[in-house]
């Protein structure tokens, strides 16, 4: 299958994708224990360069993915302004042409770093997930606190589609942030304000 023309550092981007969900109290009716829960993604359809064939190595794609997560960290600047994040997670949607390790290599460090840097850094490892699927599959994309492990306040989870995505060679990239930890959490640990160290734990 050729590949579709480059439109983005070597890339060919189909389409962006915003998503962004509020909660104001929980499943009971009790209202939020502060300020609300606000989940935003960014996720973006790219063609797979790889689509219906095994490849040793993915150089280019892990090159390239750093461009994407500039371009990531710049959506989300330009949206959350001076709203600052608690946590983040990223995931990948990869077409039935294409192997679950096709989606892997868009979501290393070399694509996730710029993005903790737009979103004021983050000293935690991102939680990741994945599948191969048709369009309009739901994804399942985990939360944890950026700047430690153990936050229990902070492990959650934003559960969304993608219309006409991905289609059988293409690859959704998607990239999830919350403004803090789930409402009335309660069920113990330390604290987010207790998050210290230069490797995320106390």
């Amino acid at each position: 299958m050729a590949s579709r023309p480059a439109n983005f550092h070597g890339l060919h981007i189909r389409k962006w994708f915003e998503f962004r969900e509020e909660t104001l109290a929980l499943e009971t009716g009790s209202l939020s224990d502060g300020e609300p829960l606000v989940k935003i993604v960014l996720a973006a359809a790219i063609d797979n360069p790889h689509a219906g064939r095994f490849v040793a190595a993915f150089d280019s794609v892990i090159h390239s993915s750093g461009e994407l997560g500039r371009e990531f960290g710049r959506r989300f600047q330009a949206i959350l302004g001076a709203v600052r994040v608690q946590s983040y997670g990223k995931a990948a949607l990869v077409g039935v042409e294409g192997e679950y390790e096709h989606g892997n290599a868009f979501l290393t460090t070399e694509f996730a770093d710029p993005i903790r840097t737009a979103l004021g850094g983050g000293k935690a490892w991102i939680p990741s997930t994945g599948k191969r699927a048709g369009p309009g599959a739901t994804i399942d994309i985990p939360l944890a606190h950026k700047d430690a492990l153990y936050v229990r306040s902070h492990y959650d989870t934003v559960s969304l589609s993608f219309t006409d995505s991905p289609g059988p060679g293409e690859i959704v990239v998607a990239f999830a942030v919350a403004t803090r930890g789930r409402l009335h959490a309660r069920l113990g640990g330390i604290k987010a304000s207790e998050a210290v160290g230069s490797d995320g734990l106390r």
